[in-house]
């Protein structure tokens, strides 16, 4: 009898480990991003959640709420910079139709990095799991030349032999980047195997220029892979005042969502700069740190000021800033027809 239960469990028990989610199919027609040959919108956040006291050490211990308070938001997608390694944290997302643009870096002390390959182990790992939308690799390196010995063709060449290299075991997943704004000439003839193109774009509230732009040199879809605003302000305006300004934020939120969501023709959606404040950036990771308040990207509204530790929908404890609100009611707004397939945008 306990011969008979031992071997009864090796086969049992590996079932409680494996997912048992139905594998989309993801890929890409023209400027669409299609899941199971429907449309799809991305409609989420960057997602790093890093706890107070911590020096950006990932930490998924509110995962539940966390995951409550996206899908109050109408989030469909996180974006993360680093594999998640936690099968549990994957299957929970799965569970709750949230997919995942699962970021890989050039060099990360070989955590599934690039440099060491080690990301095809993840990718032949988890290829078949539900919860991923595309691989992405690197995040803006085009603005750290310094990582590629001043040469950026040195980062287009290993970029595209990574996503070559992951297209030969996964035909079922595009693969993307997150490049520093609107990718240049040279950055698309090196890189013909990236499928869809993140940017990281901050022109103020309206980042509506970039699609146009995007429109003329390439057919390949598009997504802002980061966009927002802080909800501090170091410098007083004529229409905000200096300090912590959640109504700054939002309302910056609100008109880049706006605009976002008028192009979904050619922008295959946002995943918005960031869930929730990151305390590590700064300095002393226990308190909230303003930052050194060097004017260094003039796009961020509304004071051209990025204090890094104030990008959050939510503050650390979970509690919602004004901007939730708006995210909320834009997220919410905008859904795909099941008839047509195409995306459409409820008015304001």
């Amino acid at each position: 009898m306990k011969i008979y239960s031992k071997i009864l469990l090796l086969f049992v028990l590996p079932c409680f480990t494996c997912t048992s989610y139905e594998q989309d199919v993801v890929k890409v027609l023209g400027r669409k991003l299609l899941v199971n040959d429907q449309q799809f919108l991305i409609k989420g956040v960057c997602y790093h959640p890093v706890p107070r006291g911590s020096n950006n050490v990932r930490n998924f211990d509110k995962l539940d709420e966390d995951i409550a308070l996206m899908k109050e938001l109408g989030v469909n997608t996180i974006r993360v910079y680093e594999p998640i390694k936690e099968i549990t944290v994957l299957n929970k997302l799965a569970r709750n139709n949230i997919k995942v643009i699962m970021g890989f870096g050039y060099s990360q002390e070989g955590n599934y990095d690039l440099r060491s390959g080690k990301y095809l182990d993840y990718v032949k790992k988890y290829k078949n799991h539900k919860a991923i939308l595309m691989w992405e690799l690197g995040n803006e390196y085009n603005y750290h030349s310094e990582w590629f010995e001043r040469d950026d063709i040195l980062w287009y060449r290993v970029l595209n032999q990574s996503a070559k290299a992951i297209h030969d075991i996964d035909k079922n997943h595009p693969v993307s980047t997150a490049h520093g704004d609107l990718p240049d000439e040279l950055a698309i003839l090196y890189c013909p195997e990236i499928d869809v193109w993140g940017m990281n774009v901050l022109r103020w509230d309206d980042p509506s220029t970039v699609f146009y732009e995007w429109e003329k040199i390439s057919g390949k879809p598009m997504y802002l892979s980061e966009a927002g605003s802080d909800s501090y302000m170091t410098i007083s305006s004529s229409n905000y005042k200096q300090g912590e300004n959640q109504r700054a934020q939002a309302d910056a939120n609100e008109k880049i969502l706006n605009e976002i969501f008028k192009e979904v023709n050619i922008c295959s959606g946002v995943t918005l700069f960031s869930f929730v404040d990151e305390w590590w950036k700064e300095g002393n990771c226990d308190v909230q740190d303003i930052g050194e308040g060097t004017k260094d990207v003039i796009g961020v509204p509304y004071d051209g000021y990025p204090n890094e530790e104030y990008w959050g929908i939510v503050d650390m404890d979970r509690n919602k800033k004004e901007t939730f609100n708006v995210v909320k009611r834009k997220y919410n707004q905008v859904y795909i027809g099941k008839a047509s397939k195409e995306i459409t945008a409820q008015p304001n």
